[in-house]
């Protein structure tokens, strides 16, 4: 017998995709966590934090180069976008009219529950927090004071205004910047293909992370924030499955369900990691398959993952903020929820891609005036919520770029289409780790 008939004969075992492995990572890591919970078992407590706390660390570790180079290529790349100032500017309008959709959301379904209402829960019954966000912190914390913090304490927004002004000062250069340009793509590609092989883990990081929070919060804390945590969940819903939709639609005019099977690995990586910056690269990968323009992908999307936060800047603190007045008896008024709003449009940025979005909450109490100790309350159940609204973030950061291409005729239907994400992260990872030139 040959063997080539040999290997013929030999029974094929089928690749599971990828999706596939998250979703059996997140059951296994639910089971596990539950049995460590209820039988108080150490060692596999221990072996599910260290787990999820390695992949996140793995994520974290190319972050902030990461972060610096994508920003700095992306807008040297506008060079070869026709109507590039139209663009970024249609990108930042869309950015702004999706934040405003998602807060009025957000305090529409606190008004309706008031999850505050009948906790019994006090300022002693959270941590406080270790991060105070202002509107003077926020715009004086933009400007770094050397360049070596920002990337030691990972300051993404700091990183992103280094980045922003080295990309303009290479455009200004000209030819004389074009071996730093040269060097700084190959930079990119390395550490997207450092992040790829991340990805891959990404179903053992899922039941790390979710065996943790099973096993650290259990349903008891859960009952105690149940119309909270209820809120965010289903206020994300309606933007991601909903708002969404009917943009893509009604605005881009292109098939919704196209657009969740294309983009659905980078939805639920951003699930389980929490982090848009983490996710951006396979965010940016299945937009481009989505027809968008490389060109202008790698501007949009490192720019929508350090700024466009719909769970976490616009849902999160309306809802977060209606919490905390109702639990402190504070009453707000319509110019409370006008603050609400205008905060989350307008500092985003402020929770600069990051897990959590501690920042975010305390801009929005200080600007109203409401209790700080409420933050305390909230980061209890944050990684919980934080989930859902890192999965919203991704999506928008996807779906906005595809609504700009759409009106302003670049984007490639066909392509759009044929998008399928269910292979996307194996085919990455076989792929060459420098693109030719």
């Amino acid at each position: 017998m040959s063997t080539t008939s040999t290997s013929a004969a030999r029974p094929r075992i089928p690749k599971v995709p990828f999706w596939a492995q998250i979703l059996l990572g997140l059951v296994l890591g639910a089971l596990l966590g539950w049995a460590a919970r209820s039988g108080d078992i150490g060692w596999l407590q221990t072996t599910l934090d260290k787990i999820g706390g390695i992949f996140v660390q793995l994520l974290m570790v190319v972050v902030a180069p990461l972060v610096f180079f994508a920003i700095l290529v992306s807008i040297t790349n506008l060079r070869n976008v026709s109507n590039a100032a139209r663009l970024a500017t249609r990108t930042l309008l869309w950015f702004m009219i999706t934040s405003l959709i998602a807060v009025s959301i957000g305090l529409a379904i606190g008004l309706l529950t008031h999850p505050g209402s009948g906790t019994g829960l006090t300022a002693a019954d959270g941590a406080a927090p270790q991060k105070h966000g202002s509107w003077l912190d926020f715009l004086t914390g933009i400007v770094p004071t050397d360049v070596i913090t920002p990337f030691t304490q990972l300051n993404v927004l700091q990183i992103v205004f280094m980045a922003a002004v080295s990309g303009v000062a290479v455009l200004q250069l000209g030819e004389k910047a074009r071996p730093l340009l040269t060097l700084s793509e190959t930079v990119l590609e390395l550490l997207q293909k450092v992040l790829w092989w991340v990805i891959r883990l990404a179903p053992l990081g899922s039941l790390g992370l979710v065996g943790k929070a099973v096993y650290k919060y259990g349903w008891n804390l859960i009952g105690k924030y149940a119309t909270f945590t209820a809120d965010i969940y289903v206020g994300c819903a309606i933007v991601l499955f909903g708002v969404y939709p009917l943009l893509l639609a009604t605005v881009a005019k292109v098939s919704p369900l196209r657009f969740f099977k294309g983009a659905w690995p980078a939805i639920q990586l951003a699930f389980v990691s929490r982090s848009s910056v983490g996710t951006m690269p396979l965010t940016q990968k299945v937009t481009e398959r989505l027809g968008v323009p490389r060109e202008y992908t790698s501007f949009a999307v490192p720019f929508g993952a350090t700024t466009k936060m719909d769970g976490c800047a616009s849902i999160y603190p309306a809802i977060a903020a209606i919490f905390v007045a109702q639990v402190f008896g504070v009453h707000l008024e319509v110019r409370d929820y006008l603050l609400i709003a205008f905060v989350s449009v307008i500092g985003s940025a402020a929770t600069a891609g990051l897990t959590g979005a501690t920042v975010m909450l305390t801009l929005t109490l200080s600007t109203l005036g409401l209790p700080m100790a409420g933050v305390g309350l909230l980061l209890a159940i944050d990684p919980i919520v934080d989930m859902v609204r890192t999965a919203t973030n991704v999506a928008g950061q996807s779906v906005v770029p595809i609504i700009v291409a759409s009106r302003e005729k670049i984007l490639d239907r066909e392509a759009y289409q044929r998008a399928d994400g269910s292979r996307l992260v194996e085919a990455e990872e076989a792929a060459p780790v420098l693109s030719a030139a």
